[in-house]
């Protein structure tokens, strides 16, 4: 059993790491979430991905959630003839879309997504593959991006392309992620994530697409075009999300570089007060796909987003194609148990009275979360059928465990994102009991996994009448050996 973490990891799969021996032990080492990336792979892989981890998790005892990422709108370059050209400041090229996507040469080459003509003008910049070269816009005739290489370098095929500060008008879910959709919720992932919003009704839409699925996943806006930074965008986009995720790749492109560190702390600074969990992501360990050790500047990077409140820092190319998925999240969970051992103070945006509670069991979970704070305090135990009062108690920064205690399987699933929450699985008959047996019964699962002990004392939170989903009404604080006594 790995040394209790608040912060939660995500590891993308792949062929480093898909492997029924490699899944068991990157859960063994404290992967909370696997990231299903549908930019590659098939639906049946997807789907023996999802059977493994799960088969994985059962074997360890505890809850992994699955996140499906759609691919979204990107916008790449077409192939070329000879695999590649090499590109020499000041060299003029053009950005072709009518021409074939199989026949580029040194002078032009094709575009995937044709409407990119329209949505640049002389004097725009161009940025392909991850900003490595840059293009200046000279002129724009017919189906023609006449463009002036600024930064030159090596373009080779199906290289994504970006604007500098964004205006792109593809939009958020393309034909197939509309169909990968529906592969994920046919699945059962805990959450989807949604590539290149705008804006929260981007996020609306996605959710209805899913809804029609039948399924209740989680919908995770990656924050990665400028547009969706902007203030009023930003906000619409956390009201319509569950989880936001700061995807720095695409992101760094559009705003550069620089601007993206002041962007990720103001993401992680307001979405408290939506009660929006964050992930931090992209190149967070990115040396280790080819290094046993990271660099201590990615140390720093990740114990900055934890510094800040993130719930959860994910692992791309680290663990789903690197040399070494399983160092890649040791590195991450012991950077993340040295660093949490330095934060103890309660978040202060979820306590500001500008913010007051918006019903009565977010008003239950922040009493709750005084409380652990003022005596002391072994764990939270808290009964939830719809996940919301332990999504409450996450956003405060504290040591004190939270467990979320609940029969629903999708709950479970959902709460594995969530900062300091460990779901423990409990009888779908607890609703029919009182509250008195109820708590006796839940304090017997926390004794028997060996979470409290007799003379611990434990916040318990549940709802009157029991086995109501958002019905928390209630907190008190018991000694665990007493429980029993009554």
């Amino acid at each position: 059993m790995t040394e209790f973490r608040r912060t939660k990891i995500v590891a993308t799969l792949g062929p480093a790491s898909e492997s029924p021996e490699m899944l068991d032990k990157l859960i063994g080492a404290g992967v909370n979430v696997v990231r299903l990336n549908f930019s590659h792979g098939t639906p049946d892989e997807h789907r023996q991905r999802a059977i493994n981890v799960r088969t994985a998790a059962k074997k360890h005892g505890v809850c992994v959630g699955i996140l499906a990422d759609m691919q979204g709108p990107k916008i790449r370059c077409g192939k070329f003839k000879t695999g590649k050209t090499m590109l020499t400041p000041g060299q003029k090229f053009i950005l072709d879309g009518a021409m074939s996507l199989d026949d580029g040469n040194d002078e032009r080459v094709g575009l995937t997504y044709k409407e990119l003509v329209g949505d640049v003008e002389p004097g725009a910049r161009l940025l392909l593959n991850d900003g490595l070269i840059v293009m200046d816009v000279d002129q724009v005739v017919d189906q023609e991006i006449h463009c002036t290489v600024v930064i030159g370098g090596v373009l080779s095929n199906n290289k994504g392309i970006n604007r500098a500060g964004g205006g792109l008008s593809a939009e958020a879910l393309t034909e197939k992620d509309k169909e990968d959709i529906k592969t994920a919720c046919a699945i059962g992932v805990d959450y989807i994530a949604i590539s290149f919003p705008r804006h929260g009704a981007d996020m609306d839409y996605a959710r209805s697409l899913v809804r029609a699925e039948g399924s209740n996943a989680g919908l995770i806006a990656k924050v990665e075009r400028a547009e969706a930074v902007e203030p009023e965008n930003l906000t619409s986009i956390m009201e319509a999300s569950d989880v936001v995720m700061v995807a720095r790749g695409d992101l760094g492109v559009e705003i550069g570089d620089a601007s993206v560190p002041p962007v990720q702390k103001r993401i992680l600074r307001e979405a408290p007060k939506h009660n929006t969990p964050v992930i931090v992501a992209t190149q967070m360990m990115e040396s280790m796909c080819e290094n046993p050790i990271p660099t201590r500047a990615e140390v720093n990077d990740v114990a900055n987003a934890v510094i800040d409140g993130t719930d959860a820092i994910m692992l791309s190319g680290e663990t789903a194609a690197g040399k070494y998925p399983l160092e890649a999240v040791q590195a991450m969970h012991r950077t993340c148990i040295e660093t949490e051992k330095q934060r103890v103070l309660p978040s202060s945006a979820t306590r500001d009275p500008r913010f007051p509670p918006h019903s009565v069991d977010e008003c239950i979970a922040r009493q709750a979360m005084e409380t652990s704070h003022m005596m002391p305090i072994t764990a939270i135990a808290a009964f939830t059928h719809s996940g919301n009062t332990v999504l409450y108690m996450s956003r405060h920064l504290t040591r004190v465990p939270i467990y979320a205690l609940t029969p629903s399987a999708e709950t479970a699933g959902r709460v594995t994102l969530f900062r300091n929450v460990i779901p423990k699985p409990i009888s779908e008959e607890y609703g029919e009991k009182d509250a008195p047996q109820a708590t006796r019964d839940g304090i017997a699962v926390m004794l028997y996994d060996h979470l409290v002990k007799d003379d611990d004392l434990v916040i318990m939170t549940l709802g009157t009448p029991m086995g109501k989903a958002g019905g928390t009404n209630a907190m008190k604080i018991i000694r665990v050996g007493e429980v029993f006594n009554r």
